[in-house]
């Protein structure tokens, strides 16, 4: 399966069908859109698409919420017709953010973190002003990569796109070799899950960072100098635990005892003297005199007690 499976995106594809795009240029565009979508992983939960068009005119030919599977999406894709007249691409971009990234046409919420981006794709130099515009959709979180075909302007592309440039600007001599950009965008937006894979070297956890990973450990594990294998943290440790009275170590965790003459609380924590002068709990022949955990043998009076310091005569 050639989808990416790990980096859900709320895409849109802003493409440019003025006048100076011949019609089987716009074919062309259409096709490299139904390449583009093979290889991404859509569905609702995953990367949704909206496709936007524009020239003089802006128009959104489906949202973020219209279709979650491929095949509806390629045929919508298949019926779009070509606008004609200009090339508004300030007014584009105003538009995506306007009426195409809101919640209620399908972007998801800020709290859901999901990527939003646009792809201009354009052959000629905007007649607008993109400058600002692109500058606030960049204020508002929408990363821009810019495709220019033939004629157009770089000097435009460069300011409507996101930093760094030479990642985000894109160039083809004809809109006929315009599907070369499906494998760069391909490695682009499926930075390969490693921790997924399974190819990564981490002992306890694996954490995907992009296109790399780091890795980590489990409660109770430190990692090692070498930041792949993991050691248990002695958790008997000054400030570790919370034993009252005796801690011991067991594998990255811990347990607490208490010492003799006292019994461990409900809690597993505290301690209580247990009282040693129970019946059974002494050996005292005569009188037991408790001590916090610990007790004494003592005598009736006429007696004295014995060097065991048990028994009385």
């Amino acid at each position: 399966d050639t989808a990416c499976k790990n980096r859900p995106l709320d895409l849109v594809f802003i493409i440019d069908s003025s006048r100076s795009v011949r019609p089987e240029e716009f074919e062309k565009v259409k096709i490299f859109l139904s390449k583009m979508i093979d290889t991404l992983d859509i569905g609702e939960r995953t990367t949704r698409v909206a496709v936007m068009n524009y020239a003089s005119t802006v128009k959104v030919e489906f949202p973020l919420r219209t279709y979650f599977d491929k095949a509806s999406m390629k045929e919508a894709i298949s019926h779009i017709e070509p606008l004609s007249a200009g090339t508004m691409t300030g007014l584009a971009i105003q538009t995506a953010m306007d009426e195409v990234f809101t919640e209620e046409m399908g972007t998801r919420p800020a709290t859901f973190n999901i990527p939003k981006v646009v792809i201009v794709v354009t052959d000629g130099r905007p007649q607008d002003q993109v400058q600002d515009v692109a500058a606030s959709a960049r204020t508002a979180g929408i990363e821009i990569y810019a495709v220019g075909v033939d004629r157009a302007d770089m000097q435009s592309l460069r300011i409507m796109a996101s930093e760094p440039l030479d990642e985000h600007v894109f160039y083809v001599e004809t809109y006929g070799v315009i599907e070369k950009l499906t494998s760069k965008f391909r490695e682009t937006f499926c930075a390969a899950n490693v921790c997924a894979l399974g190819t990564h070297d981490c002992e306890q956890v694996c954490v995907s960072n992009g296109r790399s990973y780091l890795c980590d450990c489990y409660e109770g594990y430190t990692l090692n100098p070498d930041k792949r294998t993991c050691s248990a943290v002695d958790m008997c440790a000054p400030g570790r635990h919370e034993c009252d009275q005796m801690c011991v170590s067991n594998n990255g965790s811990y347990v607490c005892e208490c010492y003799e003459g006292y019994t461990l609380n409900p809690d597993k924590k505290t301690c209580s003297a247990m009282d040693m002068c129970a019946p059974g709990g002494h050996d005292c022949a005569q009188v037991c005199l408790s001590n916090d955990g610990s007790y004494s043998c003592d005598c009736f009076e006429g007696y004295t007690l014995n060097p065991d310091k048990k028994t009385c005569s």
